[in-house]
């Protein structure tokens, strides 16, 4: 399933805020990433875990050794500003084109809805908020290891949460196959909490990037933070739920 569109009827202001994080991501990407050509900017300013937990800034070609002997080689940059910074940064880039459309769709489709619902600061501060506990969930998962992770999509699996607690009924145009067809929000955001589940099994550890853990920890934030930040705003659309 890949949802394409959803039901914007309730809304009432312009997300311009959403609309500035697609755009810094667009813009990170092709003109500092330079399509993903960019290695030496991409590994600086990615996230790894072992940076964080040491405070260390790793520099310089690193072996990597998984459970069965294998070893890999991987370059890492020095990054001119602390390692603490990169978890913003590392929010703002992407590892190829496939992986920044697919994110932008997600959070063009979901995120509006959700800023029209608390505001524009504290939909970015919510945005914020989950894109830094996703990324401290697969720390966690993996503190020693040295493999950057970088990507949205901890933090849109923060707006999912939060637009699936906030908007369970709305209905989402969605590709099935070959065919296009309307589910609720629920079922559309179900099946790919399920599908990040499955992928937490199939995911051996120590694998890199924004993975599983990141991706349940950002939707478990934003089912938390959606409730704190909603607080004292209205709700115009609940009677439609």
């Amino acid at each position: 399933m890949f949802p394409i569109g959803d039901d914007n009827s309730d809304r009432t202001i312009q997300p311009v805020v959403n609309y500035a994080i697609i755009g810094i991501n667009i813009l990170v990407f092709v003109l500092l990433q330079r399509l993903g050509s960019n290695d030496a900017f991409t590994y600086a300013f990615s996230l790894v875990p072992k940076e964080i937990m040491t405070g260390v800034d790793i520099s310089g070609v690193q072996i990597l050794r998984d459970g069965a002997g294998h070893t890999a080689e991987i370059q890492h940059y020095a990054t001119p500003l602390p390692v603490y910074f990169n978890f913003i940064s590392s929010m703002f880039m992407h590892g190829g084109i496939a992986h920044i459309f697919g994110n932008m769709l997600f959070l063009f489709i979901f995120g509006d809805n959700i800023e029209n619902r608390i505001g524009h600061v504290r939909y970015g501060i919510f945005y914020l908020l989950c894109g830094f506990t996703a990324a401290a969930g697969q720390i966690l998962m993996g503190p020693d290891s040295i493999i950057p992770m970088l990507g949205a999509s901890g933090a849109i699996s923060g707006v999912l949460g939060g637009y699936a607690l906030l908007f369970p009924k709305n209905p989402v145009r969605a590709l099935v196959f070959n065919f296009l067809t309307t589910v609720p929000a629920f079922v559309a955001i179900g099946i790919w909490i399920v599908y990040q589940l499955v992928l937490g099994f199939l995911t051996p550890s120590g694998s890199g990037g924004v993975a599983y853990a990141a991706h349940i920890g950002g939707f478990l934030a934003g089912l938390v933070l959606i409730k704190i930040m909603a607080i004292g705003r209205s709700n115009p659309s609940f009677a439609k739920q």
